[in-house]
């Protein structure tokens, strides 16, 4: 049989064979995982160059984009100063003579009216006094 030491001695070889052989496989894992690592940068870095080409040609058309918009919004400011100064020359020259003209024609309604009805009562109080001459001389007016 085994004496103290020499099973103390299997067992300490025993969890050394264990200990061994766990790190061993996680040392394979770990291999593995790098391999799979350095497989996705070497992807990455495939794809990264057509990636910042397309992302360089998208900026500089967007740059080219907001030139054309910077021109376009400068005749637009030039266009509107041009149409307040033409509506302001507007109004100074007709809005005097449109008023005037404006006033005066309601003043020629106002006056047309007025004498219309102005007619309409003294016809009215000439046709009312004929017809009391008329009542009185033919006697109906009093009974």
């Amino acid at each position: 049989m085994l004496t103290g030491g020499q099973l103390a001695g299997l067992i300490v070889a025993v969890f050394w064979a264990v200990l061994v052989t766990f790190i061993a496989l996680t040392l394979l894992r770990l291999a593995r995982l790098l391999r799979e690592a350095s497989d996705v940068v070497r992807d990455f870095g495939d794809q990264a160059g057509p990636l910042m080409d397309d992302m360089a040609r998208t900026v500089r058309r967007a740059n080219e984009q907001l030139g054309r918009t910077d021109v376009i919004t400068k005749q637009v400011a030039g266009v509107t100063q041009n149409v307040s100064a033409v509506s302001t020359v507007m109004s100074s020259v007709m809005g005097g003579p449109l008023v005037k003209a404006a006033a005066f024609s309601y003043g020629v309604r106002k006056a047309l009216a007025n004498r219309d009805e102005g007619a309409r009562r003294d016809g009215a109080r000439r046709d009312g006094g004929e017809r009391a001459l008329q009542a009185r001389s033919s006697g109906r007016g009093r009974r």
